[in-house]
């Protein structure tokens, strides 16, 4: 007797390892059997197996953002598939290719009082790329290529653009266990997918990179500011810095915190009142995300000419300040921008005109979108023939701040013998070897490596920054450290940790190692930066700072992990390049104190505003 279930998940399975899927996380349930059973025996597919949904999901969400591939997670019915919906939704607003596949009861059993049944259909709302319900497996006739036309679908519409969550609800009816062992219905030739969906970036068009090249020409006092999600390629980072003479001011998470025009100091400097405002741009491209220093955010209001690039057409503008929205592939700008400013040997107003179809705008009057996502301006007056690369006073003064700021915070921090947490994450960028990957936790840890790591390449980094949740953070990391190829390490607070405690427990047994940097602090350090911190001392820790009072140390010890207290700013290296050459997940304990964190990053800012004093 044929069992359409046993083939329809064969079939799909086979599909998506066809069209590229090769890492699967599932939480055991008995609806998801034949799903289950198929991930395992597939020969392409790595399963990773979770006692816990939420686990589950943001492992898959880890591998996803580190490879760039889709990641497929599956679930059992009912709540199991409610506890997918936080990564589902970091997936969404971080643009992770996450395939959620949910097992559901047949159509005759829901809204009957039927066990471990709830309404799945459309679960996550508006937060996926796609849903299907894919309705009870039907063998024969067209079924094969409609199981199989809904596989390569559903990873397409998961890779993008922009990537996202996909969300296939499947029902099954029992036996669950296949009697027999099955087959798959055919597929193309040669292990070919059934439909493969290819999308090239949208490259710019002679006029935008005329038009914005015209506009880079008028302001020599100009900054390129780099946030997560659209990473630009080293090589286009560097030209268009070079031809312009611009600044770049990168978020860490973006990968752009490199070259010899990366200011690194940006958000201790921006909060000095005299240098922001002295400094001034005249005009700002925007590639990706908002980034994480609210000092820059605030600094970059409606008031400074910005235009805005991202490649996935989304419109990453939380102070709604951007002039121009672009939504072509940023490299591909960046190098022809650079090539149009640096390789006639000055830009004329003529060319410009001639290729934008109009007249170059004048600095300060910001070119209009005309819907297609090309720079076209008003009339204006030509544009002034300047040399090539910028002005170089304006360059120079943002690298003597630069270096100012920096030789302030590392000779102050230098200083102190406890881990200051902004050290911690200062060092930690600067010690783990190139090819590494970087776990950033939200929270404090990502803003302390964004306000205090120095430029570098040869780290990747990664975030759950879509939402921003410290929600499922060691799974993410567990996650990306099964696709990385190399050294994987992980920065987060203490209630990060703890909040995802079941992948801690599991940590050990996973064959990807993950060193966990913990600033241990008893409780939310954040709020000791907040408004919040102005309440009475008891209601504050009541509500806010909730210690937790919790021994790590001994989490760890039940997990099989290894824990190490770091108590002195110098052991933090040393520890790390040990745990590393262990080769299996540890933990690094940084104990610390809130009230005083908070003062010593007051500390670090008055150095810099004193160093820039003279």
């Amino acid at each position: 007797m044929s069992d359409p279930g046993r083939e329809f998940a064969l079939t799909l399975v086979d599909e998506l390892a066809r069209g590229g899927l090769r890492d699967a996380c599932l939480a055991p349930g008995s609806r998801s059997t034949p799903l289950a059973l198929a991930f395992a025996e597939h020969p392409r597919v790595r399963l990773h197996v979770h006692l816990d949904e939420r686990a589950a999901a943001f492992f898959a969400v880890g591998a996803a953002k580190r490879s760039g591939r889709p990641v497929a997670v599956l679930c059992t019915s009912g709540t199991a598939a409610a506890n997918f919906h936080p990564a589902v939704l970091e997936a969404h607003h971080g643009r992770a290719p996450l395939l959620v596949l949910t097992a559901d009861r047949p159509p005759e059993l829901r809204d009957t009082g039927a066990n471990q049944t709830v309404d799945q259909l459309k679960l996550y709302g508006a937060a996926v790329r796609w849903f299907c319900e894919v309705g009870l497996p039907v063998g024969g006739g067209a079924s094969g290529a409609y199981w199989r036309s809904l596989g390569a679908r559903a990873l397409a519409a998961a890779a993008g653009p922009p990537a996202g969550p996909v969300h296939l609800n499947v029902a099954f009816t029992e036996p669950l266990v296949p009697g027999e062992p099955g087959a798959a219905a055919p597929g193309r030739p040669g292990g070919a997918p059934w439909t493969a969906s290819v999308t090239l970036p949208r490259p710019p068009g002679e006029a935008e990179v005329a038009e914005l090249a015209a506009r880079v020409w008028e302001a020599p006092r100009g900054l390129l500011v780099a946030g997560w999600g659209a990473p630009p390629a080293p090589a286009a980072l560097d030209a268009f810095a070079a031809a312009s003479g611009w600044p770049v001011l990168a978020d860490p998470l973006s990968g752009a915190r490199r070259g010899p025009h990366a200011v690194s100091t940006y958000d201790a400097l921006l909060r000095v009142p005299g240098f922001a405002g002295a400094h001034r741009p005249d005009l700002v491209l925007r590639v990706g995300a908002a980034p994480t220093s609210k000092a820059l955010t605030g600094w970059l209001d409606a008031t400074v000419p910005q235009v805005l690039v991202d490649p996935d057409g989304a419109w990453p503008d939380p102070g709604r300040a951007a002039a121009v929205r672009l939504v072509v592939d940023p490299s591909a700008l960046l190098a022809a921008v650079a090539k149009a400013l640096g390789g006639s040997g000055g830009l004329k107003s003529e060319a410009g005109a001639q290729a934008a179809g109009g007249h170059a705008g004048p600095s300060g009057n910001p070119p209009v979108n005309r819907g297609s996502g090309g720079l076209m301006s008003e009339a204006g007056a030509p544009v002034d023939r300047r040399s090539a690369g910028g002005d170089p006073a304006w360059l120079d003064a943002w690298a003597r701040a630069e270096r100012l700021a920096r030789q302030a915070l590392d000779r102050l921090v230098d200083g102190w013998d406890e881990p200051f947490e902004g050290r911690v994450a200062r060092d930690l960028v600067a010690a783990l070897p190139d090819g590494a990957t970087l776990v950033v936790g939200s929270s404090m840890p990502v803003r302390d490596v964004d306000a205090f790591a120095r430029p570098r390449d040869g780290l990747a980094f990664v975030a759950n920054r879509g939402v921003s949740g410290i929600d499922g953070f060691v799974a993410t990391a567990l996650g990306v450290a099964a696709v990385a190829g190399g050294p994987v390490a992980a920065l987060c607070g203490d209630l990060t940790f703890l909040h995802d405690a079941t992948s801690v427990l599991g940590a050990g047994r996973r064959p990807q190692a993950v060193v966990f940097v913990v600033c241990d602090n008893d409780g939310g350090g954040i709020f000791s930066f907040l408004p919040q911190a102005g309440l009475p001392a008891d209601r504050f820790e009541e509500l806010f700072g909730t210690p937790h009072g919790l021994d790590l140390a001994g989490l760890a010890a039940v997990a099989g992990l290894d824990a190490q207290r770091v108590t002195t700013a110098g052991e933090l290296v040393p520890a790390l390049d040990k745990a590393l050459a262990a080769g299996r997940s540890s933990v690094l304990l940084v104990p610390g104190e809130r009230p005083r964190n908070a003062a010593r990053h007051r500390e670090a800012l008055d150095a810099v505003a004193a160093a820039l004093r003279g």
